[in-house]
Parts: C-alpha cells; sequence; structure tokens
C-alpha cells in the first residue's frame, strides 16, 4: 500500500488531482483516508477534508498544503 501512498501524492504535487483521489478512494487505511483529506484541502473542499481526517482519527490540520504534503511523505518513509 505504501507504493499507492507515495503514487497518490506524486500525482498530487504534479497537479493530477483526479488520478490520485482515484488512488486514494480505493482504500481505506488511516494514512490513505490522510491523503485523502490532504487532497480535499487542495481542492478547497474543508468539510469533505475534515470528514477524511477524522475517517483517519487523526486532527484536521493547522499548517500549510506544502507542510501537509511533507508530513504525509514523511509517514511513508
Amino acid at each position: 500500500m505504501a507504493t499507492n501512498h507515495q503514487r497518490a501524492l506524486e500525482l498530487a504535487r504534479d497537479g493530477h488531482w483526479d488520478a490520485a483521489h482515484e488512488i486514494v478512494q480505493a482504500g481505506s487505511d488511516p494514512l490513505s483516508c490522510q491523503i485523502h483529506g490532504y487532497l480535499h484541502r487542495v481542492e478547497g473542499d474543508l468539510s469533505n477534508a475534515r470528514y477524511w481526517y477524522n475517517q483517519a482519527q487523526t486532527p484536521f490540520p493547522n499548517n500549510t498544503l506544502k507542510e501537509e504534503w511533507q508530513r504525509l511523505s514523511d509517514l511513508i518513509g
């Protein structure tokens, strides 16, 4: 699954929101949910983003999108 997580983040970084979203929609693990929430932050849909961070049992982040991308990338290792 880590490969899917990394791929979704790479796609998001490169501006391919739909492709990244398709990858994380298939996962229900906490990291997929956090990435899903991140993608909805990028999109500007904060209520949906909050839902996905809640699904991951992770507080809604109070950081920039760039910082959140890095935090999520670091979780993958």
